[in-house]
């Protein structure tokens, strides 16, 4: 299913309006919260209903012309009178809003976890003083400060004071042994005995403060501004002291860090190998299935998308940000099946904004229990890229270029394919490659190098490449320079391809023609000699055990192709003791060799049964048979011993398709002994099980060439020859053409199906 581009920017800019709405919101929120705590002072003095109370304050707020929030917050502040409510009066004196203190308290206080803290801080009031950054640190039993949330921080800087521990020379670690906080305007970047800092803030002022709540340390509150204060007037002071026990007294509620450490870890690592990258967390439904993947964390180069600022991306859903991103096919299903199977996989990603933006190319990985979607900085696609990409993909051509200023050597993708190595390993140069050919082709390749770089003129060469996991390919190579603006030969400019496919076509059809007529003959001598073998050895006999009991009809269809004779074999005889031996059996391969083994092991199992042997011990004769006398070969068979006087079945496999019973219109499959393959190991034991049949019953042995086929699995194959044999058996004879006419094999393997029918 596609979408049109017009259908995809009105909901983008659906999902930002509704973004704009929820912060609005939030907003209100917070000042809803506010003008709730004035009401009930007013309630409590006033002796009136909150309607009252709420009407009063409205009232108030439009004949002093003070905004309803500005005059609660003032309210709040007279009831109080507390830290909050000193930090106001300071800040009224320098023109700082009254009400952004209270608002702040209230929005730390409601805030879903450290990070929503923090934020509630800087944008509520540290803002107005121009601070960037706000982090929080919860004070651990062992002296460590591990951090509970922040703002303002790239994932690579969390990463660095994820956890602080108490040896180490910190800011942080100093208020805490200090018990004072530390007010650092013109900055810490020049200051010895100072870790560096590396992400937002580096060089401005700093604020460090304790946390504490009941009498005791519970963690460490920083600011940071991006450049130098001329001092932190007394105003702001008070204001974040007053903040920081709001914090104290919230964060000493709050169970362990908000921070997820394999988050962090994972975060910092990307921020530190790209600056363009999502981290990504799934979202499933209350069944667990995922249905869509949430931001996380994301680099500094992420694309501008309508209606989001790059920190309110964090915590929203891919298809909410991005509706391309769920279309079939897309980033989300793509992610889906990596966080199923851990491979790898790449998906073109459109970053909604205006129409006609360009396609990200993008490479979706796992990350412990959560996807990593990454980009190259250089890595948009339009249409003639995607094109020149799919003909270096089918062409097998793979491009390259050589920087003869620079001494850099580029290659693509499909190059290190064709050389067979990792995008990761370094490039072969023009100096090197006489290195990675054959011996005999080491002349041409240096020719090919000197005509480019040394006379300066287009080349041609074709040579045959050693890959490093031992394959040779032949490679047509063709080249030339690249000059500048005055005519100076700055670099090499070509492209390699893979022809070996055409080449080997070349040398095989060479090689065929000179063998066909030898070939050709030699195949008809030996399909006849194979041939008059097998009707010498398999002669189509009438009722062989008529006198039994038994009605025994044999079908035999070769495979055909080529190969008309294979190792396909048969038996039916009464033995002196009047019990019948029923032999089934499938040599492996076609020709002499198979019809050889099918006369050693048939005459074979015809001179072992005189013994009076059961059928696991003639198997287990005739295995030994196969394995030191006939010089490797292997077989599947069935050996089965009927005894009239008791209609007593009992039978042995190696490796061969089980029997099939039909027994009043129902067929069904015997149930299987353990048998190996004849002649793949010495010694083998056999298992043996006894089938009692009935009058009217019939038999089915059959190889396997009866019910394989390449489209169906065997099992099911097995079931259709079951539902085909699930009728009444007149004789043995029709009802064995109906089996071979309702089945077709194509397989290129012989059928040879025995059906015994009980009188």
């Amino acid at each position: 299913m596609t979408v049109p581009p017009d259908d995809v920017i009105r909901l983008t800019a659906l999902l930002a309006e509704q973004r704009r709405l929820l912060d609005e919101t939030r907003d209100r929120t917070a000042a809803r919260a506010l003008t709730d705590v004035a009401t009930g002072i007013l309630v409590d003095r006033l002796g009136c209903s909150p309607t009252e109370a709420l009407g009063h304050l409205a009232r108030l707020a439009a004949g002093t012309g003070t905004s309803l929030v500005d005059l609660a917050a003032d309210l709040v502040n007279l009831a109080a009178d507390d830290p909050l409510a000193e930090a106001a009066r300071r800040g009224a004196a320098e023109g700082r809003p009254t009400a952004s203190p209270r608002l702040a308290e209230v929005a730390v206080v409601h805030a879903e976890d450290g990070d929503g803290m923090a934020a509630a801080l800087l944008d509520e009031t540290l803002s107005l003083s121009g601070a960037v950054a706000a982090a929080l640190w919860a004070l651990r039993p062992d002296g460590a400060l591990e951090l509970a949330g922040a703002v303002g921080l790239d994932p690579l800087e969390r990463g660095h004071w994820r956890r602080i521990p108490p040896q180490l020379d910190s800011l942080q670690q100093r208020v805490v042994r200090g018990d004072a906080p530390i007010w650092w305007p013109g900055g810490a970047g020049r200051r010895r005995g100072v870790p560096p800092l590396t992400g937002a803030g580096q060089d401005g002022a700093r604020a460090v403060l304790p946390l504490s709540a009941d009498g005791g340390r519970v963690g460490v509150l920083e600011i940071r501004w991006a450049a130098g204060l001329p001092g932190f007037s007394p105003a702001v002071r008070s204001e974040l002291t007053a903040l920081a026990e709001v914090c104290a007294r919230t964060l000493d509620t709050r169970p362990g860090s908000a921070d997820d450490d394999r988050a962090l870890d994972a975060g910092a690592v990307l921020t530190a190998l790209s600056d363009s990258f999502l981290l990504l967390s799934p979202v499933r439904d209350p069944s667990g299935r995922v249905v869509d993947l949430r931001i996380d964390r994301l680099g500094r180069n992420t694309p501008r998308v309508t209606g989001y600022s790059a920190r309110s991306l964090l915590g929203q859903r891919l298809s909410h940000v991005s509706p391309q991103t769920a279309l079939p096919g897309g980033p989300i299903d793509v992610g889906i099946d990596v966080l199923a199977t851990g491979r790898p996989a790449e998906a073109e990603w459109s970053i909604p904004g205006a129409a006609g933006e360009p396609v990200h190319r993008a490479r979706v990985a796992r990350i412990f229990d959560r996807l990593v979607l990454t980009w190259a900085d250089g890595g948009r696609i339009g249409a003639a890229g995607a094109l020149l990409e799919q003909v270096q993909r089918l062409g097998r051509i793979g491009a390259w270029q050589h920087d003869l200023v620079s001494g850099q050597i580029m290659w693509t993708e499909q190059t290190f394919a064709l050389f067979g190595l990792p995008p990761s390993a370094p490039a072969i140069g023009l100096d090197d490659l006489s290195h990675h050919v054959t011996p005999q082709d080491q002349a041409t390749v240096r020719r090919f190098r000197d005509q480019l770089l040394l006379l300066h003129r287009p080349s041609f060469a074709t040579f045959r490449l050693l890959r490093s996991d031992e394959s040779v390919r032949q490679i047509r190579a063709f080249a030339e320079p690249v000059t500048d603006p005055a005519g100076t030969v700055v670099a090499i400019r070509g492209a390699y391809q893979d022809v070996s496919a055409h080449y080997h076509s070349e040398v095989a059809l060479a090689a065929t023609q000179d063998r066909l007529a030898d070939t050709e003959q030699r195949a008809e001598d030996q399909e006849r000699l194979a041939l008059h073998l097998q009707e010498a050895i398999l002669p189509p006999t009438v009722q062989p055990v008529s006198a039994a009991g038994l009605d025994v009809a044999v079908r035999y269809r070769p495979a055909g192709g080529g190969h008309l004779v294979g190792g396909d074999w048969y038996d039916a005889v009464v033995l002196p003791g009047k019990k019948v031996l029923l032999a089934v059996g499938d040599i492996a391969g076609h020709g002499l060799d198979a019809v050889t083994g099918m006369v050693a092991l048939r005459n074979g199992l015809r001179g072992l049964a005189i013994t009076g042997a059961g059928p696991a011990e003639l198997l287990a004769m005739l295995n030994n048979v196969a394995y030191h006398l006939t010089g490797g070969t292997f077989a599947t068979a069935i050996c089965a011993l009927y005894d009239p006087t008791e209609r007593s079945l009992r039978w042995a496999r190696a490796g061969h398709l089980p029997p099939v019973l039909v027994r009043d219109g129902s067929a069904g499959l015997l149930p299987l002994p353990a048998g190996f393959l004849l002649g793949l190991t010495p010694d083998a034991v056999y298992e043996e099980a006894t089938t009692t049949l009935e009058l009217g019953d019939a038999l089915l042995l059959f190889t396997d060439g009866l019910v394989e086929r390449r489209d169906m699995p065997l099992d099911e194959a097995l079931q259709a020859l079951i539902r085909l044999a699930g009728r009444p058996v007149g004789d043995a004879e029709s009802f064995s053409d109906h089996l071979l006419g309702g089945t077709s094999a194509n397989t290129n393997d012989d059928t040879c199906l025995v059906t015994i029918h009980l009188r």
